[in-house]
């Protein structure tokens, strides 16, 4: 993995916050960040173009559903998933696991791997660790991630930790199949709310000595509290000297509490998300504009903000564009949305640097209750 490599530049005196560097064959992340999701090669009515004045340096895409869809040969004979969505950036697949097993009515596990229909074609599709290695080679992003098995919440302790067992197992095959040096094999560590399942899972991933590390299970059903006390006591633990990635997680408060626990890569669907359903996120705050109070509103969206959204349209333009179902409304506020989270992990790095996050993210740093 010698195109892989990860750096600390500065850590923060108060907490266990840091910011670092990781390099790829397709260029450099600067750490802490936060990573717009891509699930079809493509970031929800954004252009590539328009991604990248964003600041995103790293995107993602999804295994499973470039699977079904337009499969991954395809892909493969397109050059890999950066040239066939015209991204020339650092890029990370999922395994398609979360997915696959949020199928619960139309998949079966073993221990060999997941049986599950296609909601596309109704087609019988097996998935085992081998095969979404093999599927995310052809891929060729940057980063991959082990196939494992998500447990929901509510489960019991005994499935949880069946879960989690079969998770090590899954690693272990997934990295006798990888084929590529140039693709980071990522583990993930599983356990749901029990915090001594996280930490042996912990344990037995670090020794085999990945070029990374996520924390997974912590956005499928979980209370706030709850995600936060699993983040806040198994992030310290994973190995200091790789990247530390938290799965499914874009809010403001649940990124700063991570990333003063020693958390360095976020991503989520919220941007655009909120953004097809016309929300915008300002300061910390989600706005509306649907709401009558910005029929009126001629200024921007957010005079602090560089995005191309804030410097060329008013709020009242954008809440005509949401009322009229114009889909450039959705394409603006992507943008907006998007550069609003990067920008937020770009001002914790340079707090991180300049010796102040603690006390310029207090307000973030409040346990959740």
């Amino acid at each position: 993995m010698s195109n892989f490599s990860f750096q600390c530049q500065a850590r923060c005196c108060d907490t266990h916050a840091r910011a670092g560097t990781f390099y790829t064959p397709h260029g450099i992340v600067e750490t802490p960040r936060f990573m717009p999701v891509g699930t079809l090669a493509n970031v929800k009515t954004v252009t590539p173009a328009q991604l990248k004045e964003t600041g995103a340096q790293m995107v993602l895409a999804n295994t499973y559903h470039l699977h079904l869809q337009p499969g991954e040969d395809i892909v493969e004979r397109a050059g890999g998933v950066h040239r066939f969505m015209n991204w020339s950036q650092p890029m990370l697949t999922d395994s398609g696991g979360f997915q696959v097993f949020s199928l619960s009515e139309m998949r079966s596990i073993s221990d060999e791997g997941v049986t599950f229909r296609s909601p596309r074609d109704g087609q019988m599709i097996h998935l085992t660790p081998e095969r979404s290695i093999q599927i995310q080679n052809a891929l060729g992003a940057d980063v991959i991630m082990a196939f494992d098995e998500c447990p929901p919440s509510g489960v019991g302790r005994d499935a949880v930790e069946k879960a989690t067992d079969r998770t090590y197992d899954w690693l272990k095959r997934c990295i006798q199949a990888h084929g590529r040096s140039d693709q980071a094999l990522f583990g993930i560590v599983q356990g749901g709310e029990y915090l001594d399942l996280r930490a042996e899972a912990v344990r037995m991933l670090a020794d085999l000595d990945l070029p990374g590390y996520a924390i997974g299970g912590v956005s499928v059903g979980e209370a706030p509290e709850v995600i936060d006390r699993v983040v806040q006591a198994t992030t310290p633990l994973l190995p200091e000297n790789k990247p530390r990635y938290l799965m499914g997680v874009g809010t403001y408060r649940e990124m700063v509490r991570a990333i003063a626990a020693g958390m360095d890569l976020f991503d989520c669907v919220i941007p655009t998300r909120l953004a097809r359903h016309g929300s915008a996120l300002v300061g910390g705050d989600r706005w509306n504009l649907k709401n009558a109070r910005f029929r009126e509103d001629f200024t921007s969206l957010d005079e602090s903000c560089p995005c191309y959204t804030c410097q060329n349209f008013s709020r009242a333009y954008l809440s005509h564009l949401l009322r009229s179902q114009e889909l450039l409304a959705y394409t603006l506020l992507s943008i907006h949305n998007i550069t609003e989270l990067v920008r937020f992990t770009q001002r914790i790095r340079s707090a991180i640097f300049n010796g102040t996050f603690k006390q310029e993210f207090a307000q973030w740093l409040v346990p959740i209750e």
